[in-house]
């Protein structure tokens, strides 16, 4: 189901950032406005419906100016993949040019539209909390949960991008402001993350795939444990057998199916876009575009020669799904718009590539297996626990290695993260493994030592936090180091 923009009292509320410069202001200007829309259970789920959007985003092709519309997750691979060592860009132009060369500033637009988007959400979901005894009864558990759910989703996302955030759960009146702007650490950002999904846990089922699920927040809270400062590696073990044991997902036969065969048996949660609609659709697909133009600023994502060489060690039946050589750059595949036909000579990007409709998978059962593996290794430099192994082998197998003859004695944490490389490219993982594994200073130095990249240094693993939000703040707001 594609979940239709609300245009809603309380999302002209939240939409703070156009109107004026109070982009962190989550009221609207009245609460007799807030009173008046959640007036019934159907107002409470459209203004979930309405965090949903938030992530969502607009897409860039609809509404070309960036400071009147947020651009949700479809810029997280600017953010992600491009500061990693997997993509690049084709052209040195304009800031989306800044992460892979590692450039980027407080001043760029696309790092303070990630950090507004989530902002957006959060304050979304804090106000349907809110007011959560609106709803009917038998709906506010797991409306709740899913609300908790979204917010702890944010929250993740800004606290592995930006480090110490303002960590806001309720509705703050403008004499508040000081909460809005005090950074919290980065270990009071993941208890409320911890303690936000473990009641979207008790809360939900799987009755959804693009919405909020009990396996979702299962899956995200085991990354979660794998990802802060001090692992729970134990509780994420068990959160992913629990997914494992509990049969309701598996493996794509297909890998190819996986990204064409939308919210199929492997997907937990995913983002939904529709494919022609100017309002539900997604820029990012054309974007991923470069010998044969097809987006406004495309060339983006572009792969990188290091990445196309893990492919050819261990990429197996993956590799034509994930990436195509045009003759001049090797493009992303795997999120190819409706109607693309790369057989043909030129090719075709389909009616409108500009509104693509390929999801943002969130989460999906392959990374439940490999963090599985990953629990069990524990932070140590290899295993040789059957269930480890067994994990990484299911994922190996779908992509065409045999079962008997490809199965390691010990599973190395090197070849761990490769496989979740090559598994997961271009699905906005790939930085944040690098970060979670505690290499990504000694990867993407040598990555950028190798490219050319001299303004690299360990202090962009964290993005600045954006100027806009300082100076709206009054100096409150501090900056990352360095910047």
């Amino acid at each position: 189901m594609k979940y239709t923009k609300y245009i809603i009292l309380v999302a002209i509320g939240l939409m703070f950032h156009s109107c004026d410069d109070e982009f962190l202001n989550p009221l609207p200007d009245s609460a007799i406005v807030v009173d008046s829309f959640f007036a019934t259970d159907a107002d409470v789920l459209s203004g979930i419906i309405g965090i949903y959007d938030a992530l969502q985003g607009v897409n860039e092709n609809t509404e070309t100016n960036i400071t009147r519309a947020n651009r949700g997750l479809q810029f997280e691979y600017m953010l992600s993949e491009m500061r990693s060592d997997n993509t690049r860009t084709a052209t040195l132009e304009g800031t989306k040019a800044d992460f892979h060369r590692y450039r980027v500033d407080a001043n760029n637009i696309q790092s303070e539209d990630m950090y507004q988007s989530m902002y957006e959400v959060i304050f979304r979901a804090n106000n349907v909390l809110e007011f959560i005894n609106i709803a009917d009864e038998d709906n506010q558990v797991s409306y709740t949960a899913e609300a908790r759910f979204l917010r702890a989703f944010a929250y993740f996302k800004l606290v592995r991008l930006f480090g110490d955030v303002p960590l806001v759960t309720s509705l703050v009146g403008p004499a508040e402001n000081e909460l809005l702007f005090t950074r919290a650490s980065t270990s009071e950002v993941y208890t409320q993350i911890v303690a936000d999904l473990e009641v979207a846990i008790s809360g939900l089922d799987n009755s959804f795939k693009s919405r909020a699920s009990k396996a979702a927040a299962q899956g995200l809270l085991a990354k979660v444990y794998l990802t802060q400062p001090s692992p729970n590696y134990s509780e994420a073990q068990s959160l992913c057998e629990a997914i494992v044991t509990g049969g309701e997902f598996s493996l794509e036969e297909s890998f190819n199916d996986v990204f064409y065969d939308e919210l199929n048996d492997e997907i937990l949660f995913a983002v939904q876009y529709e494919s022609g609609n100017t309002l539900e659709s997604q820029s990012f697909s054309s974007e991923f575009t470069a010998t044969f133009r097809q987006g406004r600023e495309d060339g983006h994502n572009m792969v990188n020669d290091n990445l196309i060489a893990v492919f050819q060690s261990i990429g197996g039946n993956r590799t034509e799904t994930s990436f195509w050589n045009t003759g001049q750059w090797n493009e992303v595949a795997k999120f190819f718009p409706e109607g693309t036909d790369i057989t043909v000579t030129p090719p075709t990007y389909g009616p409108s590539p500009r509104d693509a409709g390929n999801d943002v998978i969130v989460l999906r059962y392959a990374d439940v297996l490999l963090m599985h593996a990953e629990s069990i290794m524990a932070g140590g430099a290899s295993t040789n626990d059957s269930g480890a192994i067994d994990s990484y082998m299911a994922v190996r197998v779908r992509a065409g290695f045999d079962a008997l003859a490809d199965r390691p004695s010990t599973l190395t944490r090197e070849a761990l993260l490769d496989e979740r490389r090559v598994e997961l490219a271009f699905e906005n993982q790939r930085f944040y493994d690098l970060n979670r594994f505690g290499i990504a200073d000694a990867i993407l130095g040598a990555h950028a030592a190798e490219m050319g990249y001299s303004d690299y240094s360990a202090r962009q693993l964290l993005l600045p936090i954006p100027a806009r939000e300082i100076n709206l703040s009054g100096g409150l707001l501090t900056q990352n180091p360095g910047y």
